[in-house]
Order: structure tokens, then sequence, then C-alpha cells
């Protein structure tokens, strides 16, 4: 047990402080996040934790990374779900948001084309529009499959790059502590990682300070699914999937609504919360019911 826990500490000092002082950088240099170079910045961001699991099993523990950190091409359903459950839940909480005061159904994406004003001109806006309107498919069906087919190969690569430290080397160190310990402290630690970024405007442009907590609570409820998965699957690469997948497909949660603001909308928001929360209610219970052993 001792050995678990240093090993995580160590872990968790290297991944915070190399993406801090990333995110850092970035900001001191004039960076910001709409900026074409922050795309680069947020993916060097990411690849951070595999790299620092890397470092701490095989260069410090002198111990192998392949198997013991999870990492099989073995397929099975659960990569699956893995890839399409995430869109369910971006569909999900559209129809959660569609229920609070002041939002409303926008098929012409007004809700949309507002949040692009901080980061894209007036002409551009329009020029966006007129091609949305030529297209003889509604633009949410072709974020779909984009998001599908992003979500599997290009997102999942970056995904790769948090879930072999977070799902892989943390998630294997820490589960003496059972599903649900391991799987809160995972959250909370993944949700403080994020904050240099969230405080520049990632996820939460309108409020950076609350967005910290929010994005938190955010992770907080998305571990143990993304735990789930690592364990149902017994592979990193399924978490690496439904990383991807939650990150490509999380637009369609917002495309076709208008009102409410980034605490409330959004798959980050309250709703979306409430769907994750439900997701988690119905592991609990199937845990519980369930005769069948989870291990690493």
């Amino acid at each position: 047990m001792r050995k678990n826990i240093k090993k995580s500490i160590l872990f968790i000092i290297l991944t915070i402080f190399f993406s801090w002082l990333i995110a850092i950088l970035f900001y001191i240099s004039g960076g910001r996040l709409d900026m074409p170079v922050a795309t680069a910045v947020l993916v060097a961001y990411m690849f951070v934790p595999m790299t620092m699991a890397i470092i701490v099993q095989k260069l410090v523990y002198k111990e192998r990374v392949k198997e013991p950190l999870g990492i099989s091409w073995k397929l099975n359903r659960w990569f699956l779900v893995a890839w399409l459950l995430p869109a369910g839940v971006a569909f999900a909480t559209l129809g959660v948001s569609l229920l609070f005061q002041g939002v409303e159904y926008s098929p012409e994406m007004a809700g949309l084309f507002e949040r692009f004003e901080s980061v894209l001109t007036p002409e551009q806006i329009e020029q966006l529009k007129r091609q949305l309107a030529a297209s003889p498919i509604h633009p949410v069906w072709i974020a779909l499959l984009q998001g599908l087919v992003a979500g599997i190969t290009i997102n999942a690569v970056a995904g790769f790059g948090e879930e072999l430290g977070w799902r892989g080397l943390l998630q294997k160190e820490l589960y003496y502590l059972g599903f649900w310990r391991s799987s809160a402290i995972i959250g909370i630690i993944w949700g403080v990682w994020h904050a240099p970024i969230i405080l520049q405007g990632y996820n939460y442009p309108q409020h950076p300070i609350a967005g910290v907590f929010m994005m938190t609570f955010f992770t907080l409820l998305l571990s143990p699914i993304f735990s789930y998965v690592r364990l149902k699957s017994k592979s990193v690469i399924a978490a690496a999937v439904i990383h991807g997948s939650l990150n490509a497909t999380a637009g369609l949660a917002i495309m076709v609504i208008k009102g409410g603001n980034d605490l409330t909308v959004g798959i980050t928001g309250l709703a979306g919360f409430i769907v994750l929360a439900i997701v988690n209610i119905i592991l609990f219970i199937y845990g519980h019911f369930s005769t069948e052993e989870m291990r690493l």
C-alpha cells in the first residue's frame, strides 16, 4: 500500500507541475485560447499524464508499461459502448437543457452562432451560416458523423495522452481503495489538473473562476464512467476511445438550443451533470446487484 501511495503521489506531482507549467508559460507569453497555436498547446497539455506515467512506471520504478497499465487491443463490446455512449449523453443533455427556463429549441442554431461571436468575425459567421444553409443535411447529423469518426481516431489518440495516466497508472495504483473511492479521487485530481486552462476560458469562458469548481465536479461525475469502461473492457484504449468520443461529440448538446450559459447547458453544465449523475446511479445499482467481480 505504501508503494502505491508513493507512486501515485509522484505521478500526480509531476503531472500537475509540468501541465501547469505549459499553461502558465502559454499565458505569460501572451497566448489566448482563440489563437491557432492554442490547439497545439492543449494537445501537449493532454499528453503530459501519459508522459509522466511512462516516466514513473518505466524509469523510476523499472516496471513494464504495456500490460500493467492496460494497453490492450483485444476488442470487445465495451469498445462499442465507449464509442457510442458519449453521443447518447450529449443528446440526453440537449433534452435536459430544454427543460430549463429561458432555454429554447433552435434548429437554425442561433445559440451556437452567439457563442461563435467571441472567436469569429461577423463575416466569418455569415459565411458559415450560408454554408450550413446550403447543406442538404442538417448540421447536427453531419456533426454527429464527424464526431463519431474523430472520436475513435484522432481524438482517441489525444485522449490516450490523458488516459494512460488517469485510467492506466493512477487507477491501477489506487484501486485497492475500491471502485468508487478510487474513481472519486481520480476525478478530483483530474478536475484540479484542468484548472489553469479553465481559468484562461476553456469550457467556461463566461465564468472562468466558477468554472474551475464546475470542471472538477464534471470530472468527478465522469470518472466512474470512464473507470467502469476501463475495467469492463480490460483496456485503457477503450478509456481513450470514450474520452475522445466525449470531446468530439460534446458540441451536439448545444448545437440546436439558445439561452442558458456555460454553467447551465452543455455536458459541462448543470444539464450534463444531471445526465451523468443518472448514469452513475445506474452503474451503482447495477454494481450493487451484480455478482461479477471487477478486477484490473
